[in-house]
């Protein structure tokens, strides 16, 4: 691997990661209870560790001198490749579940493909990184069930947060030029493949928790090609406070 290619697809993955971890990571200190604000924290970490491989994957592709650290720190929000749906505020907790079920339902599907990547770097990092993601997804459904199924007030909240969230689904497996030459040389996982069973597993979650299948929604895109909401710039500048105040500081 040492195109752009690469290096672009290679970003969407880490940037997908990065960005979640650091939404994730806003809870701490703020869950419902101590266990949820621990389940949480460990969810982030687990994704920004993804992070950390990928995006170091990824300056090793590109070859001018930038890792994981650079690339997460010094990019403006224009540059970053994550989807809509990652970069989403938390709202209440049943919003921030609704995010993360339908994300790591995604991710698990993804992983478990690029384990055969043709790439054995980014392969060995989907293998480590598929059995962190199946905890993510097993957790998050257990919460949709458990809210959906529970009282009024948590059933219409998860309602309300899944009727945030879907509109930013259908990115999840959109292709472009970019993905499609990397399928071809049997790197990359294609995407639109996954959704059948991506539909299939959220499905079943739902009818457990009584809850209405996903409505109709009019998809919204454009992280793919750096067309962000105004809600990541608002992310990162927190996240990239220090780098960018103390860019030559060493810790």
């Amino acid at each position: 691997m040492s195109d752009t290619t690469c290096f672009d697809y290679l970003l969407r993955l880490g940037d997908d990661s990065l960005v979640l971890g650091q939404r994730l990571g806003e809870w701490c200190g703020h869950a419902p209870t101590l266990e949820i604000d621990l389940s949480l924290a460990n969810v982030a970490l687990d994704l920004i560790g993804q992070a950390t491989y990928l995006l170091g994957h990824a300056g090793t592709v590109e070859g001018q001198g930038r890792d994981a650290d650079r690339l997460a720190f010094h990019r403006d929000a224009l540059d970053f490749r994550n989807c809509l749906l990652v970069e989403q505020p938390n709202g209440d907790f049943a919003q921030t579940i609704a995010r993360q079920f339908l994300f790591s339902t995604y991710q698990r599907l993804l992983f478990d493909g690029l384990t055969r990547s043709t790439d054995s770097h980014l392969a060995a990092i989907a293998a480590k990184s598929v059995k962190e993601v199946a905890y993510h997804a097993d957790l998050a459904a257990g919460w949709v069930v458990r809210l959906g199924d529970g009282t009024a007030e948590s059933r219409q909240r998860m309602i309300d947060g899944l009727e945030w969230m879907v509109r930013f689904v259908d990115e999840l497996f959109m292709t472009d030029a970019v993905e499609t030459d990397l399928v071809a040389r049997g790197i990359a996982v294609d995407r639109t493949a996954l959704r059948p069973a991506f539909d299939a597993a959220v499905t079943a979650v739902l009818e457990q928790a009584t809850l209405p299948p996903l409505p109709a929604h009019r998809p919204v895109t454009g992280g793919r090609r750096g067309h962000h909401t105004e809600h990541l710039g608002h992310l990162l500048a927190p996240m990239q406070h220090l780098q960018r105040s103390y860019p030559n500081a060493t810790w």
